[in-house]
């Protein structure tokens, strides 16, 4: 077995999260070491702590999310790095991202009961374009005539918008805080024979 050095443990972590594809768990670290170098997650936390210090000036850092740790691009440049990429970042409706949130918030919730918190029927073209994301999932069925599917977000969704956990989504804002002004936009709609569409 290979002895390595705080240092020398820090960098080769610090390398493994560079040329990994996906974000990495301290068992993940861990297991593809394995044959080399034990390891205890004690060590390899202090390592991911010390890399986190290291990059706290720079304009990346290294974060934690659902699925493990990963370096990525610091929110406050984001607007500016997107000018690499001649190919525009994906909009999404209004639509989309109501239902989104429903499921993220209210999860495990049915089809139909979007519907009945949004006032409109969901676009099967939404709940596609979710599942294709990965960002939700089915994880079981309502006991309840026709069972109907029961979406929840995945670990893909949590990694997409920076969180380790649902509890780390914002607060939601009270509806008296909400400006329906129908003069400055959309007011929510109350009839239910609407149908959205993306």
């Amino acid at each position: 077995m290979k002895k390595l050095s705080e240092q020398q443990l820090k960098s080769l972590i610090e390398a493994m999260l560079f040329v990994s594809a996906v974000p990495l768990k301290v068992k993940d670290i861990q297991k593809t070491l394995a044959e080399e170098i034990t390891l205890t997650k004690k060590r390899i936390l202090v390592a991911l702590q010390d890399l986190e210090k290291d990059y706290d000036q720079r304009g990346i850092e290294l974060i934690e999310v659902a699925s493990g740790y990963r370096f990525q691009a610091k929110n406050e440049y984001s607007e500016l790095i997107a000018l690499l990429f001649k190919e525009k970042a994906p909009r999404y409706s209004r639509a989309l991202m109501e239902t989104l949130a429903l499921i993220a918030y209210r999860q495990p919730i049915t089809r139909g009961e979007i519907e009945d918190i949004r006032g409109v029927a969901v676009s099967s073209y939404i709940i596609k374009t979710l599942q294709e994301r990965d960002w939700i999932h089915v994880v079981g069925h309502k006991e309840v005539p026709g069972r109907p599917g029961l979406f929840a977000t995945t670990n893909e969704f949590l990694d997409y918008f920076s969180l380790k956990s649902l509890a780390e989504l914002p607060e939601l804002m009270q509806v008296n805080q909400l400006d329906l002004n129908p003069e400055k936009g959309e007011a929510p709609s109350t009839s239910n024979n609407a149908v959205e569409t993306e």
